[in-house]
């Protein structure tokens, strides 16, 4: 941008950014709304997203221990089992098998590609994490079963 004169200088200081976009006349883009996220980039978005469930899931069961004895965490467990029935049982043990599992197998992964650095081609990226996902999904249901 090229300021022309201070008085200039003083108009575009008073205008915020939509109203300068507004005046050149030319649309927004609207980037991230029509971006297609490679699948790739959401693996990654994934691991790191259970990553910090479970560090808030490890924060809350040591809360449980702290403020409600020894074994709390335990006995909520198996109250939420047979209060609630098999189905909010099976939903919480997938909720905490998912994000072990992915996370883990994501890690792996990543030391896969640190030790062969060839492996990291766009076609074996995408293969990959197509992998990770069905991996993880179908160990996370076996979990939960048993």
């Amino acid at each position: 941008m090229t300021i022309l004169s201070k008085q200039s200088a003083e108009e575009y200081k008073k205008e915020n950014y939509t109203e300068r976009m507004k005046n050149t006349g030319r649309p927004v883009s609207p980037h991230v709304t029509i971006y297609a996220f490679p699948i790739a980039a959401l693996s990654s978005i994934t691991v790191r997203v259970t990553g910090v469930a479970l560090s808030f899931g490890a924060m809350g069961v040591g809360m449980l221990e702290l403020f409600g004895g020894t074994g709390t965490s335990l006995s909520v467990f198996q109250d939420l089992g047979g209060a609630y029935g098999p189905l909010v049982a099976a939903g919480a043990k997938f909720s905490v098998a998912f994000p072990c599992v992915y996370h883990y197998l994501g890690a792996a992964r990543h030391f896969a590609w640190d030790e062969k650095p060839d492996l990291l081609t766009n076609i074996d990226v995408e293969k990959a994490s197509y992998a990770l996902y069905g991996s993880s999904l179908f160990i996370s249901v076996g979990l939960m079963i048993v």
